[in-house]
């Protein structure tokens, strides 16, 4: 066993005695209850897992749980589906997926969530052109999979929430 320390959602964990196969879906899910982080094709593929790493610099990254091992986050910062909402308020990105009805059985969903707050976070420094936008959140949503929709409505969901914010865009 090996200890870990990390911050979710704002809350200081550890430090656990964990076992070091043990991975970060299963930390999540079975030590702490957290079942907000889907497992979905174990292989880290489907991105059903990701959860969202806040780096030193400032910068957000999602990353798989089903395959990496607890231990590679100790001391790490992350946020899980279960972090957004705030007080039973969800986030606008909570309320554009719920509004675009971009889920169907809701198993992806995490994952998609996450990574389009990721994404949301980068445009807020990093500016987009608005000729450049579909293709931006193409390239942010292209790794996730979901068996039952056609991505359409996660899309739009995610473009209604920046286009909400000129702030995001480059100056024309």
């Amino acid at each position: 066993m090996t200890m870990l320390s990390l911050t979710i959602n704002g809350r200081a964990v550890g430090p656990l005695d964990v076992r070091p196969d043990l991975s970060m879906n299963d930390f999540l899910r079975e030590v702490l209850g957290m079942t907000g982080t889907k497992f979905g094709c174990g292989a880290a593929q489907c991105l059903s897992c990701a959860v969202i790493v806040d780096l030193d610099d400032g910068t957000s990254v999602t990353r798989p749980t089903c395959v990496v091992p607890a231990l590679d986050f100790n001391n790490q910062t992350i946020r899980t589906v279960e972090g957004h909402a705030v007080n039973g308020v969800l986030t606008p990105l909570q309320v554009s997926f719920v509004e675009h009805f971009a889920f169907q059985c809701g198993y992806c969903t995490p994952g998609f969530l996450n990574e389009g707050q990721v994404l949301l976070e980068r445009l807020e420094k990093q500016k987009v052109a608005r000729a450049d936008l579909e293709r931006t959140i193409m390239e942010a949503l292209d790794g996730h999979i979901c068996r039952c929709s056609g991505y359409v409505k996660y899309h739009q969901a995610v473009r209604d929430v920046i286009l909400a914010d000129p702030s995001r865009f480059l100056a024309a």
